[in-house]
């Protein structure tokens, strides 16, 4: 395609397939790569709303004090669990001194808690899992007729 081709969208797209023809390729081979980053552009977003709510926390302290509790939540939704009863049972335990800091964490808490733990969470995962696994089995089937129609 020449450098001065129109600026129309399909000239854009082709210059987009010419630029990225390599990754495109390497994922239209490996059936393993999933086809989009929306699961990191996610956890990127937490990010950037998290830095604009960040500018008012008021001092470093309380910034601490936030972060702790930021982890404490991501950590817990992580492992699937109730927020809400985790933080519950977190705070209460800590306050009373009732409970060492390696029984709270959230691995060890689930496995003492199982009625906390958001079981339809884990089926989305498995599901979402097991279509993945089959759209790239399809992806390196296709692949493979491919090589195997070209040679």
């Amino acid at each position: 395609m020449p450098q001065d081709a129109p600026s129309s969208k399909l000239a854009g797209a082709f210059r987009y397939i010419r630029n990225h023809w390599e990754a495109l390729n390497t994922f239209v081979t490996d059936g393993r790569l999933p086809i989009d980053n929306n699961q990191g552009e996610g956890l990127m977003r937490r990010v950037a709303v998290g830095r604009k709510n960040w500018l008012f926390v008021g001092s470093l302290r309380a910034g601490v004090r936030n972060a702790n509790l930021m982890t404490l939540v991501a950590s817990a939704h992580r492992n699937d669990l109730d927020v809400t009863k985790y933080l519950e049972s977190v705070i209460t335990h800590m306050l009373r001194g009732t409970a060492r800091v390696e029984e709270l964490l959230p691995d060890v808490w689930k496995t003492h808690h199982p009625e906390a733990v958001r079981t339809y969470r884990v089926e989305e995962r498995a599901e979402k899992a097991s279509t993945a696994l089959a759209q790239a089995a399809k992806r390196r089937i296709r692949s493979e007729l491919r090589k195997s129609l070209k040679g």
